[in-house]
């Protein structure tokens, strides 16, 4: 869409704040000719539970300036340009020797002006700007390999949800967006991306011995193309995966939703866009509400690690060393 056509400014109070929209009519998503003020209005609409996935995390923004089927942007830092009232938090990259000062929401505005910045994906540390090396959150991520089905991804949701019960952890589902599924645990901050990981390791083990739908093998290549892997290495450090509510970068316009355990067998991914999240959010609230009142302490995980090593288990590469993007 060319310039002249994608409307003029628009200004959006949200909060008691103003943002400029600029281009509004520009089309992101081409399967339903969604904009880039559907994609504000839609981050407005699911206010409360947009910024209770990212509060106060370091957060990546994933941009496409012209919308989904062009280029996107990975953008840590934050631009000069941005309002004094949009926070940051400084994360370092030890591999690079490098800082970044990176988007910290703190209000449903800076979700929105970061819409104008074109950013669709919001992918967030899971950990806080109290203590950015100690994570409060452990992902469990459920990622098929390509000819799994999503049938095979409910069956080890089902064993995830099954191990979470016995630990007494409460665990919080929501779909990726895409063929997966993601589980979230709160956590006390009292351990660093290390042990966080080595726990999440010994969890993916425990849910691979109940389950021949998992594959485990650290390479890739090596998993067989019809079984699930569960990456654990989503806990390493500055690796992030699309929070809850965020919108996926895709034509359709999926996004990442919050579930109930008894929705997992009947709800597809494709059930959850821009068009349809909004009643759902209004509807159902915010179904992550409690998380940070379900803290679950990975002592026992880390007794699991520990055991799973003294039976010989091979730890997997260092995060630090090792290109766990193409692991």
């Amino acid at each position: 869409m060319a310039a002249s056509s994608a409307g003029e400014p628009v200004e959006l109070t949200i909060g008691g704040r103003t943002v400029r929209l600029s281009s509004p009519e520009r089309v992101y998503f081409p399967t339903r000719g969604e904009t880039k003020l559907d994609l504000a209005r839609y981050y407005e609409s699911v206010g409360d539970g947009i910024v209770r996935a990212l509060r106060d995390r370091p957060c990546m923004m994933h941009r496409f300036p012209t919308g989904v089927t062009g280029d996107k942007v990975h953008q840590k830092r934050l631009p000069r340009s941005a309002p004094d009232w949009v926070r940051t938090v400084r994360v370092h990259f030890p591999r690079y020797n490098r800082n970044a000062d990176e988007l910290c929401v703190a209000h449903p505005a800076d979700v929105v002006w970061a819409v104008q910045m074109s950013t669709v994906e919001f992918h967030p540390w899971n950990s806080r700007a109290a203590d950015v090396e100690a994570p409060d959150e452990w992902r469990i991520d459920l990622d098929p390999m390509p000819e799994t089905s999503y049938a095979d991804v409910r069956r080890v949701a089902h064993v995830a949800h099954e191990v979470l019960d016995e630990l007494g952890a409460t665990g919080f589902p929501k779909t990726s967006g895409g063929k997966g599924l993601h589980v979230y645990v709160r956590i006390p901050p009292d351990h660093g991306f290390a042990d966080v990981r080595r726990a999440a390791h010994a969890f993916a083990r425990e849910v691979g011995r109940r389950s021949s739908l998992v594959d485990l093998n650290w390479w890739r290549k090596d998993r067989d193309p019809s079984k699930v892997f569960v990456d654990y290495n989503q806990n390493a450090r500055d690796h992030t995966i699309a929070s809850a509510y965020s919108v996926r970068g895709v034509p359709e316009a999926r996004v990442s939703a919050p579930l109930r355990w008894d929705e997992i067998d009947d709800a597809e991914p494709g059930d959850f866009t821009i068009a349809t999240m909004p009643a759902r959010f209004a509807e159902l609230g915010d179904l992550h509400a409690g998380i940070d009142d379900a803290v679950f302490d990975i002592a026992p995980l880390l007794e699991w690690a520990d055991r799973d090593a003294n039976d010989g288990a091979d730890p997997p590469p260092d995060p630090e060393t090792t290109d766990l993007d193409n692991a």
